[in-house]
């Protein structure tokens, strides 16, 4: 690889398509929106305009285009994904994780999708994977969490940006209203980033929540520890 290749791997619900939103309109990455999730889902991922079926495919792909262009994968961690035992995955390209508390993400995922398991919540597969990247690498990836990305944008993403070795662009702290192409199989799901034009600490209400409903107090319990541990390991010598 010749150029940045940039993994975001988040929980669903925690302001990734905004994080995503905002490296589109960096202009210098070509993005690519949740391969191996589109994989579960329907069968396939396009990656930059190429098909791919399983995640080693993905993997290959996204090798090649970094060859000509940086890239930017972000990647939602509802399923655990076979790319996992992929030994190529800690050391390819730059592995960075957003989390964001519990309480809020699961009421809306669960207003979302009102079928969805205790898993594809998120937080332990993300917590796996985090901890297979830092073991594997002996470094602890970047975490940013959205409580204080949306609190103090141009802190965090700068941050970010000398960690992963990126220029900073305050410029693409702001963007238009609008559908992404990248997007599109999962447009239901950002909507709110589609009436955005910019990181907001705006938040919604739902009727059912961890507090009201048995099974999303079941979900949060198993997952609060995942979070705690995401925000807490300590760093590992490099």
């Amino acid at each position: 690889m010749s150029h940045p290749l940039i993994f975001l791997w988040a929980h669903s619900r925690s302001r990734s398509t905004a994080f995503f939103r905002m490296m589109l309109e960096r202009g210098d990455f070509v993005g690519v929106h949740e391969p191996f999730s589109s994989i579960v889902a329907q069968g396939y991922a396009d990656v930059g305009g190429e098909k791919a079926t399983t995640g080693a495919e993905v993997l290959d792909l996204l090798q090649t285009m970094a060859q000509s262009t940086p890239v930017f994968v972000k990647e939602v961690t509802e399923y655990r994904y076979d790319v996992l035992d992929d030994p190529r995955l800690p050391q390819l390209g730059t592995h960075t994780f957003l989390v964001r508390h519990p309480e809020p993400t699961i009421a809306s995922h669960h207003f979302m999708n009102p079928e969805v398991t205790c898993g594809e919540i998120g937080y332990e597969h993300e917590y796996e994977t985090f901890e297979l990247i830092r073991q594997r690498t002996r470094r602890t990836p970047v975490l940013i969490e959205a409580e204080d990305l949306v609190a103090s944008p141009e802190t965090v993403v700068e941050d970010y940006c000398r960690r992963t070795g990126i220029p900073y662009d305050p410029a693409a702290l702001s963007w238009s209203e609008g559908e992404q192409n990248e997007w599109e199989r999962t447009a239901k799901w950002h909507q709110d980033v589609v009436r955005s034009t910019g990181f907001s600490t705006r938040s919604n209400t739902y009727a059912a929540d961890m507090h009201n409903h048995p099974r999303l107090a079941e979900y949060y319990a198993h997952h609060l520890p995942f979070y705690e541990r995401l925000r807490t390991t300590s760093p590992l010598d490099a």
